[in-house]
């Protein structure tokens, strides 16, 4: 059984990997494949797995805006739903800190033929 000590100090968690934690949640999702930047960002040779989120803070509490491409065929708006449980959830639990609002934008639908062309 372990106990936990209260340290003193200062603990920051970077934007880059609260971005990182709400993609990451957001793919784990059904009928998500990817965010709008990856295919341009990945022809230039420049990593933007995370350019699709924006996070703003204060304290201890964060709003977070997600944009993101459904596959062809799902319902977009309980897939939308699904993953701002999923990323509140994620980010609630790794990080500490509240989420008061995570705000989805579908920037594209893709048909699952071109994720798969796109994968080879």
């Amino acid at each position: 059984m372990s106990e936990y000590t209260e340290c003193k100090g200062f603990i920051e968690i970077s934007d880059e990997v609260i971005a990182a934690i709400a993609v990451t949640a957001a793919l784990e999702v059904e009928g998500v494949c990817g965010n709008p930047t990856k295919g341009f960002a990945e022809l230039l040779g420049k990593k933007a797995y995370t350019k699709c989120v924006r996070i703003a803070r204060e304290d201890d509490e964060m709003e977070i805006d997600l944009d993101l491409i459904v596959k062809f065929g799902v319902k977009v708006q309980v897939v939308a739903a699904e993953v701002q449980k999923s990323v509140k959830s994620s980010m609630e639990t790794m990080t500490g800190m509240q989420v008061s609002v995570v705000n989805v934008s579908v920037s594209g639908i893709m048909k699952e033929k071109t994720i798969k062309e796109e994968a080879e």
